[in-house]
């Protein structure tokens, strides 16, 4: 019997096994780096043991020190979570050195599964279907470059030893191999510490279905249904849901079967799952294996009533498994979205900052997986998604609805996220007929005017100017005042707008320009409007962090800055041609040089942070001055990179 667990991770699958572990009556012990001493996992687990800075290679991967703190406070068992070490079969072997239970798979499992190349070939050996390609143990660009002659285009470029869209680029014809190539090995060497790639027949707009599996050490295994996690962003993944709405009951049993016959054939045990790509005529292909606990294994929880995670601290302590296959049923259906702070009108750029004030929405089939609460700050360290939202309905319909409403009433004030857009996706009529495959996000919301932030119309100035009238803000009631005129000016976004509010009692009306707009303020306090707008009673929530008001009404938000008292200022840097870092990370590439004329919107540097490229873009045309990132340099967030000058100046300077 196994008694105190130590979770190798942070985060929000930290919070989760924690809770699971303590509902049965383990122990738990939490590790942290120096930034994450007030993190939510921290608390919650019965002892921390903090690992060291906040670089993940001196904290979360550093195994040495999360032995130690297993030694120190006397675990016998560590469950790895995700990402991390979870997947990393010298740690696997570490953990059994040490006497203790490593909550996953044998390393040699893990070890053959995190090898595409490895892997492929196992699956070929084992009778599971896989696409045809390359997989060689000649993986030089020039062997890459004749495979490719034969495999024909499109084609995938892959990391053998990758995961999460790092290292894989759609090739479409021969003239972008060789370049996209040495992008991968860039990105593959950065991500992983393995630059080895293969190549796959690029299977066009396929479903992306996975299967759950599970084995114990009994010769039992199972696979609980499948995921659908069609709908990706750069190939990772976005939108999860079990049921698939495309896989029929014959196509999920074949797909079962397959992944356990996969799993029988490595010597699986616990949690896996099996991936697949199933094209339109519902022929699937092996992609790869995870040999530990997914993101989204939630909406498999839901769907089956199991508690995953109580099921791999079973497999860790030797019994069988709980159920067998014929006792495993598929009840409703579950949705789940990945709410990130990122900006989705910016490229999708991961934000960093203070999270001001995060509040969950909660309902009858709302689940919220979070490590992360108000007051917290988004660092650039690590992953930026803020929650898990996961929705279950009787019918697909029921959960697309209860999510919508989900995220719509979900509060997230001090940092950009993705919440709208996400909603957006599941209202979307494509999403909602069981269309969506992996092309899905680039065909419809590529130019999609939902990714920039609408502007505030006069019903949301009049809210804002609400919360914002001087001398109100702070009680707590409106009185029957005598009419009033303030003037206020906000800045919206690079546009400054200014207002003349009205009061009369608790009748507000606001002016701009010749437009007009007026409702009835029945209470400001506690961070929460009343309103009655056209005889409709309303709420919005808002927050006030010095000059800067977010609110936010009807599913959409919006951020202002109060400016009245403010002295006229010059120009904010806009196009100034001086290109900052957008975050902390490392230079990988430099696309220019001094005297070249570039375009606005041009990419510059690539910057690797997040374990993404980010590229970094001209603010404006003109001619490149200095150039001061170089490849491999460390980078801070506003450092400066590249200067570009316009290229009138520049002429004249020639001219001169």
């Amino acid at each position: 019997m196994l008694s105190k667990l130590l979770i190798a991770n942070r985060g929000e699958i930290a919070v989760r096994v924690i809770r699971t572990a303590k509902a049965i009556g383990y122990r738990t012990v939490a590790v942290y780096s120096e930034a994450d001493a007030n993190a939510l996992h921290v608390h919650e687990a019965d002892e921390a043991v903090c690992l060291g800075p906040a670089q993940v290679t001196a904290s979360y991967l550093n195994a040495d020190a999360i032995l130690e703190a297993a030694r120190k406070t006397g675990a016998d068992c560590i469950h790895p979570g995700y990402g991390f070490l979870s997947e990393n079969a010298g740690f696997a072997n570490a953990c059994k050195s040490a006497g203790l239970v490593f909550v996953g798979p044998p390393s040699d499992a893990i070890e053959l599964m995190g090898s595409k190349r490895r892997s492929k070939i196992a699956m070929q050996e084992a009778g599971v279907p896989v696409v045809p390609g390359y997989e060689g143990n000649n993986a030089s660009d020039e062997e890459l470059i004749a495979a490719a002659a034969d495999i024909g285009y499109p084609l995938m470029i892959k990391a053998s030893a990758g995961g999460g869209g790092r290292g894989m680029r759609l090739v479409k014809e021969e003239s972008g191999l060789a370049d996209n190539i040495k992008r991968a090995r860039s990105e593959a060497k950065q991500a992983f510490g393995d630059d080895e790639l293969i190549l796959e027949k690029a299977v066009i707009e396929p479903r992306h279905v996975e299967i759950q599996v599970f084995a114990d050490c009994h010769g039992n295994a199972v696979y609980l249904g499948e995921r659908d996690c069609s709908v990706q962003r750069r190939h990772q993944k976005v939108v999860e849901e079990a049921p698939s709405p495309f896989v029929t009951p014959e196509l999920r049993a074949a797909m079962g079967e397959a992944a356990v016959k996969a799993a029988l054939a490595c010597g699986y045990e616990g949690a896996g799952t099996v991936e697949f790509l199933v094209d339109k005529d519902r022929n699937f292909y092996f992609l790869e294996m995870n040999t530990r606990l997914q993101v989204e294994h939630p909406v498999t929880e839901l769907i089956t009533g199991q508690d995953l995670v109580a099921w791999q601290l079973a497999v860790a302590e030797g019994r069988p498994l709980p159920l067998a296959q014929d006792e495993i049923e598929l009840n409703g259906h579950a949705i789940e979205v990945r709410l990130y702070a990122e900006d989705p009108a910016n490229n999708f750029t991961p934000q960093t900052g203070p999270l001001l004030v995060f509040q969950p929405a909660e309902g009858d089939g709302v689940r919220f997986d979070t490590g992360v609460r108000s007051g917290d700050t988004i660092t650039p360290h690590y992953d930026p998604m803020l929650a898990k939202v996961i929705a279950w309905g009787e019918n697909r319909d029921d959960a697309r609805r209860r999510l919508i409403r989900a995220l719509e009433d979900t509060v997230v004030f001090g940092v950009t996220t993705n919440r709208y857009f996400l909603s957006r996706i599941i209202a979307d009529e494509s999403f909602g007929a069981g269309e969506a495959t992996t092309a899905f996000l680039q065909q419809s919301f590529s130019r999609d005017p939902s990714l920039q932030p609408r502007r505030p119309g006069l019903r949301e100035l009049t809210l804002a100017a609400s919360v914002l009238d001087h001398g109100l803000s702070g009680q707590t009631a409106w009185s029957n005042a005598p009419a009033t005129m303030t003037p206020i000016k906000l800045d919206i976004g690079e546009e400054s707008v200014e207002l003349l509010v009205r009061r009369t009692g608790n009748q507000l009306a606001l002016t701009v320009e010749d437009n007009n707009y007026e409702l009835i303020v029945e209470s400001l306090q506690d961070g929460r409007l009343c309103i009655i707008d056209n005889g409709v009673r309303q709420s919005c929530q808002y927050h006030r962090d010095g000059d800067f008001l977010y609110f936010q009404a009807s599913g959409e938000s919006w951020v202002v800055r109060d400016v009245t008292h403010h002295p006229a200022a010059g120009a904010n840097g806009a196009g100034s041609g001086r290109i900052q870092a957008s975050m902390d990370g490392a230079i990988i590439d430099v696309l220019v040089e001094p005297g070249q004329a570039v375009r606005q919107g041009e990419a510059l540097v690539i910057l690797e942070a997040m374990k993404m490229e980010h590229p970094v873009r001209a603010d404006r045309d003109g001619i490149v001055g200095q150039v001061l990132a170089n490849t491999g340099d460390q980078v801070k967030r506003s450092q400066l990179l590249v200067e570009i000058t316009a290229e009138e100046s520049a002429k004249q300077e020639a001219g001169a």
